[in-house]
């Protein structure tokens, strides 16, 4: 009984697909980026892929477990989990907002909502397993995500090799 709940946890929080999906674009969009910076700047894949799996793990952690991080910080972030949320929803969209203004870590933006939005839908359905499992869970979702997106087939590639033959 516990693996159909488990199976069927998708259908029952969708922003869990939302997270999916997410992770899927940012993968391939940092797969075309990555060809870009190796061919004009010399930076090397293993250090792009590095930094940015390391930016979305702490982006997971920090938006799973703000309860856990932030407890000194604030007390009242953590005395509820729906104030914890609220906090941490809105410090994310604001200091995104101010972020995208300067057309900088747009990307993490997006995965930070995604992130808090998927952990809101599992609140929602009361799945609420310890702040380490939950963390886990979702950087292996969003880390299964990029790898998949990091493989799609880049179409501008194969735009630029039409016209050039």
């Amino acid at each position: 009984m516990s693996l159909f709940r488990f199976l069927s946890l998708p259908l029952r929080a969708p922003l869990l697909l939302v997270l999916f999906g997410v992770a899927i674009f940012l993968g391939h969009h940092w797969s075309i980026e990555s060809e870009h910076l190796i061919a004009l700047q010399k930076v090397p894949p293993s250090l792009f892929w590095t930094v940015e799996v390391l930016q979305s793990l702490v982006i997971v952690l920090i938006c799973t477990m703000p309860d856990l991080l932030l407890r000194q910080l604030s007390m009242l972030m953590a005395s509820s989990r729906v104030l914890s949320l609220i906090a941490t929803l809105l410090l994310v969209i604001m200091v995104g907002l101010y972020l995208l203004s300067l057309s900088l870590l747009s990307d993490v933006l997006i995965l930070a909502s995604a992130t808090l939005l998927a952990r809101l839908d599992l609140t929602r359905i009361k799945v609420m397993p310890p702040p380490q499992v939950m963390a886990f869970w979702l950087a292996a979702v969003v880390l299964v995500g990029i790898w998949l997106g990091q493989d799609l087939p880049n179409p501008l590639a194969s735009a630029v090799a039409v016209v050039a033959t």
